[in-house]
């Protein structure tokens, strides 16, 4: 402890080390000879000088002599001695360094809303010991400290001007915010603190209904097992009254039930996840809210408000009804008739086999919108005449060459471009088009991919729109789609039972299935899109 003392007391308030070539001023505090020239030098203080500490003038500058008998007690402690020990005070990760240490930076403990700045515990004494800092303003340290400075007057933040939407200083009320409507930091706060209730209630509506969805598809998903293990209770019980030839139809009404349970599952799981996601977010959106009511610095209130304000509604959930029967119903009656119509049973099961594989999409686009994704389009892949504007959401074909840097999955030969996003789940995604013709592509990413058109491999899928008609295209393979294009397309994808559909959707919301593929997918699917000389596409979130 002795020594810890010893080293405080013969160490240089500004460098922190053990005094070098120790000097002592006129008013008693002693610094390295470097340190306190080094310092007035930078302050420009060649003719009037000030004592780092307690901030006493010396007018002219003094001449600096070595302090022999601080230099005699130094000398075992400096340069031929051990290390001084580290300050406790040292600035660590995620402190406010002091404005006025120079060599090694200390945690400020205070700053100061008249110097605008943050002082270490030793550089703060003036504060406490002159009375030229008596009216000085003392406030506890914090890391946004400079956000509450002006930084065209280097004054504090003390007034909001409501027409300009931001924080002010006193010098900018009569500056260039002169004339605008103007308020105190308080008075703006309250009032849009009063707002916060409505925006709150906003947040709970959310969670509420989220909430409800939630536990209908959590019933739904129990609904569902017992209607799977209905049906195949009701499959095993008329096999044991059939003869041999519907055994193998037996099987088949098996796995398909089973597929269809999975397919519904996996759906419900899908939607079970995300809600989750979205109340956790909701409420950490509330939290994030209910932490910024309580701060009582205004001015950190009113920066960071507007980040509340800036967080979008929650969506307004529909209800989405559960079937009041049990989606395996049509099995257990269907089952029924074949036991007096035996002769009919493989048309029948054939028809039901059917109807499991045609359900199993969803059928609404509210339906379908569930399973929307997020896409941007990657500009690393576009080609030189394809512009990507409105935050990597539209792209347009222009004459003029964009200057796009080298990438080695950028398209050089085709006017195509892919989205970022690698798909591999259960997804749905719009897009609306203009133009003479454009593709709406999905692809595998591939070494040779930047040198074909899309459905011209094994490994990309295209439905091509132009007002002459609609095609798809697979591995140089052409299919026309009798359907008429719609400007607007819709695109689901349910990876793990390889399908991918095509549709279009009208100005009322209809779904026009356009083209079906049942495929096997090996790798994440991204989308991509052709444009052609005078077109566009935009990807949209379906409302």
């Amino acid at each position: 402890m002795a020594e810890c003392a010893a080293s405080d007391c013969l160490s240089c308030s500004v460098c922190l080390e053990v005094l070098k070539n120790p000097v002592t001023l006129p008013c008693g505090h002693s610094y390295c000879m470097d340190c306190v020239n080094s310092y007035w030098d930078q302050e420009d203080q060649k003719d009037a000088c000030s004592c780092p500490q307690c901030r006493q003038t010396f007018c002219p500058r003094p001449v600096l002599n070595r302090n022999t008998m601080l230099t005699h007690l130094t000398v075992n402690m400096g340069e031929g001695g051990r290390p001084p020990t580290p300050r406790k005070d040292e600035v660590g990760l995620g402190d406010v360094e002091c404005d006025f240490c120079t060599v090694r930076k200390l945690n400020a403990v205070k700053s100061c809303l008249v110097c605008l700045a943050s002082y270490c515990a030793t550089h703060l004494q003036p504060h406490y010991e002159s009375a030229a800092f008596k009216r000085h303003k003392l406030v506890e340290v914090s890391a946004s400290f400079q956000e509450k400075i002006c930084s065209k007057h280097d004054k504090l933040l003390e007034v909001y001007c409501r027409t300009d939407d931001q924080c002010i200083c006193l010098l900018c009320v009569i500056d260039e915010h002169k004339g605008h409507d103007t308020v105190s930091a308080a008075a703006e706060r309250e009032e849009k603190q009063q707002k916060f209730g409505i925006k709150k209630q906003k947040f709970q509506q959310g969670i509420q209904e989220k909430g409800k969805q939630l536990r209908q598809l959590k019933q739904k998903m129990k609904g569902l097992q017992c209607s799977k293990d209905a049906a195949l209770d009701q499959t095993e019980k008329a096999h044991a009254e059939m003869v041999m030839m519907a055994d193998k139809r037996r099987a088949e009404m098996k796995q398909l039930i089973q597929e269809r349970e999975k397919a519904a599952m996996s759906r419900a799981e899908t939607l079970v996840e995300r809600l989750e996601r979205e109340i956790s977010d909701l409420r950490r959106k509330e939290d994030d809210m209910k932490q910024l009511t309580l701060t009582e610095d205004h001015i950190y209130f009113l920066q960071h408000c507007k980040s509340i304000f800036d967080n979008p509604d929650p969506q307004a959930s529909s209800d989405f009804s559960i079937q009041r029967h049990t989606p395996f119903d049509f099995v257990t009656k269907t089952i029924s008739d074949l036991k007096e119509k035996m002769e009919l049973m493989a048309n029948d099961i054939k028809q039901i086999s059917k109807k499991i594989q045609d359900d199993q999409d969803p059928k609404t686009r509210e339906e379908f919108s569930m399973y929307s994704c997020s896409l941007s389009l990657d500009p690393n892949t576009a080609f030189e005449n394809l512009l990507i504007s409105e935050g990597n959401n539209k792209v347009t074909w222009v004459k003029k060459a964009q200057e796009y840097p080298y990438h080695r999955e950028r398209f050089i030969k085709y006017d195509q471009v892919l989205c970022s996003e690698g798909l591999s789940g259960l997804c749905y995604w719009e897009v609306e088009w203009k133009g003479p013709r454009v593709e709406v592509a999905v692809c595998h990413k591939g070494a040779k991919l930047e040198e074909s058109c899309f459905g011209y491999t094994d490994q990309s899928w295209c439905l091509s729109l132009s007002h002459s008609g609609c095609h798809f295209w697979h591995n140089e393979v052409k299919t026309r789609v009798p359907t008429p294009c719609s400007s607007t397309v819709g695109v689901y994808l349910d990876y793990k039972a390889g399908i991918l559909s095509f549709y279009g959707v009208s100005e009322s919301g209809q779904m026009m299935l356009l083209h079906r593929v049942q495929s096997s997918f090996s790798q994440p699917l991204f989308p991509g899109f052709m444009v052609s000389r005078g077109a566009s596409v935009r990807i949209i979130t379906p409302s």
